[in-house]
């Protein structure tokens, strides 16, 4: 797993970040409106923000004094496509599983 992806699934992992990144699904966001469910300091909520930028999970931008926030589609895209791949690794090891199973009742 590359290093971008990796830094993506730890990003993902906290449940503040992850519930974030499922707000801006929805939409961009500014960041008072993605700090409001929380029940934290806004330097925190910041940190957040920055693990999700960095990672490249998500994009800032500042527009005059207000910062907002939005899905990065090609980070979302490589996280899918990791999905993907593992997903039609596993249903061809299993419908392998399931052909060797059904060989083995009819003998």
């Amino acid at each position: 797993m590359g290093n971008q992806l990796h830094a993506q699934f730890r990003a993902l992992a906290d449940p503040t970040r992850l519930a974030v990144v499922e707000r801006l699904l929805r939409g961009a966001a500014t960041v008072s409106e993605l700090a409001k469910p929380f029940d934290m300091a806004l330097a925190p909520f910041m940190k957040h923000l920055s693990v999700l930028e960095r990672s490249g999970v998500i994009t800032s931008k500042k527009v005059g004094r207000i910062r907002i926030c939005a899905i990065n589609p090609k980070a979302m895209a490589r996280i899918e496509d990791w999905f993907s791949d593992r997903r039609a690794l596993w249903e061809s090891r299993l419908n392998a599983l399931e052909s060797y199973l059904d060989r083995n009742r009819q003998q």
